[in-house]
């Protein structure tokens, strides 16, 4: 019986792929292999020696200690491209609210309590209409900054819109180019794009190399009265270089974000949404059935798929034979020293595989026996193996 502890409001759809059979899920639960969360932090929380794994019902894990994850072996999963959709649909929101005066057309109407006849409102309103008016979006250039599963979706319905779109992302993976529409003009450098731009939407995560990537020095590089958009992550602009470019004849015109902060408000060229990009029911939906799935099929099988900190790994399971896996430090011998453990003890290995991403390492290994406790001991013992796990045979 696994053990999955839940955090937030998870997806009922999501929760029904755990069988009563094999899973008991809930939100007290002390000792879990498993945790699945959409934004509660648990960085000030002590992980259980039990946990295996974290499945994050969302994009971002900013949310979850993955260094601390890599020390304990604890695989750490996100569902990217389950929200995508939602947060593509309020970008394309944002940028028509960027480009008309609606916000500020429709805050006026309200303001209108005052007046009791139709007539002379309508006529009142033909004259201020003027004062909201804006631009089309038709033939203006969008610069996206990110090209993953979100910013390629808001590249190609920029288009569709008839949109020039320029794109920058140093970090673009085979799989994403590939998704990615030809007319999307690829951009050498990100001062580049941001001098070019009618509008700019960033699409990049939260990491160490993204922090204030929007700052003083490259705001200094967009074109005058630019409209820049952030749906993806706070900590990706400093928000006090965002108001001085606001503030300046030659910056900003505006800006446009999910992720409110007190020098924001109070501003008429600030548009701040209550971090609504992925709330939506559908996508919480998908980010919990993937999410749920992905925790199943490693609880289960060994299998990783869309880890941050794991390297992708699969291997289909013969049903007479056991699993192994265990995560190590990735440095030369570890494997070596584990199969000389499993041939000391006469245990035969039926098949396996191994991989590597960053500093740490994954294998995968069929036996036709299993493994004693003395056999999972001394593999445990091997120097820079971090977990072992054994798993029965279906």
């Amino acid at each position: 019986m696994f053990k999955i502890r839940t955090y937030n409001r998870i997806s009922v759809n999501g929760l029904e792929r755990f069988s009563r059979e094999k899973y008991e899920v809930g939100s007290d639960i002390a000792h879990p292999d498993a945790m699945l969360l959409r934004s509660h932090k648990l960085h000030d929380e002590a992980l259980p020696g039990t946990l295996k794994a974290i499945a994050r019902a969302g994009a971002g894990v900013n949310n979850v200690p993955v260094q601390q994850c890599n020390e304990q072996g604890i695989v750490v999963f996100n569902t990217p491209g389950a929200n995508a959709n939602a947060v593509k649909e309020l970008v394309m929101c944002a940028l028509l609210l960027g480009s008309r005066g609606i916000s500020g057309g429709m805050n006026y109407v309200q303001t209108l309590t005052h007046i009791h006849d139709a007539g002379e409102m309508s006529a009142l309103l033909e004259q201020e209409k003027k004062n909201f008016a804006g631009n089309e979006l038709y033939g203006k250039k969008l610069g996206v900054i990110g090209l993953g599963a979100i910013g390629s979706m808001v590249a190609e319905t920029a288009l569709a819109l008839g949109m020039e779109v320029l794109g920058f992302d140093p970090a673009l993976s085979v799989e994403a180019a590939w998704r990615l529409p030809n007319q999307v003009q690829r951009m050498e450098n990100m001062q580049s794009l941001l001098s070019k731009s009618d509008y700019i939407s960033l699409h990049v995560p939260a990491i160490p190399a993204t922090h204030h990537m929007l700052n003083a020095d490259t705001l200094s590089y967009v074109k005058p009265g630019a409209v820049l958009l952030n749906f993806a992550r706070d900590a990706i602009v400093d928000a006090h270089a965002i108001v001085a470019s606001l503030d300046s004849e030659r910056g900003l015109s505006q800006y446009i974000c999910d992720f409110p902060e007190p020098c924001l408000l109070g501003r008429n060229d600030v548009l701040a949404m209550p971090h609504i990009g992925a709330s939506t029911k559908e996508a919480e939906e998908n980010c919990a059935v993937m999410a749920a799935n992905q925790l199943i099929d490693f609880l289960e099988n060994g299998n990783i798929k869309n880890s941050v900190n794991f390297p992708v790994i699969a291997m289909e399971r013969d049903p007479g034979t056991v699993r192994i896996t265990f995560a190590n430090s990735n440095v030369s011998g570890v494997l070596g020293h584990v199969l000389s453990v499993l041939a000391d003890h006469e245990v035969n290995v039926a098949d396996m595989v191994n991989k590597s991403r960053g500093e740490l390492a994954y294998n995968i290994i069929d036996v036709e026996d299993t493994p004693s406790d003395a056999v999972v001991s001394a593999i445990q013992a091997v120097e820079h193996v971090v977990s072992v796990r054994v798993l029965p045979g279906n």
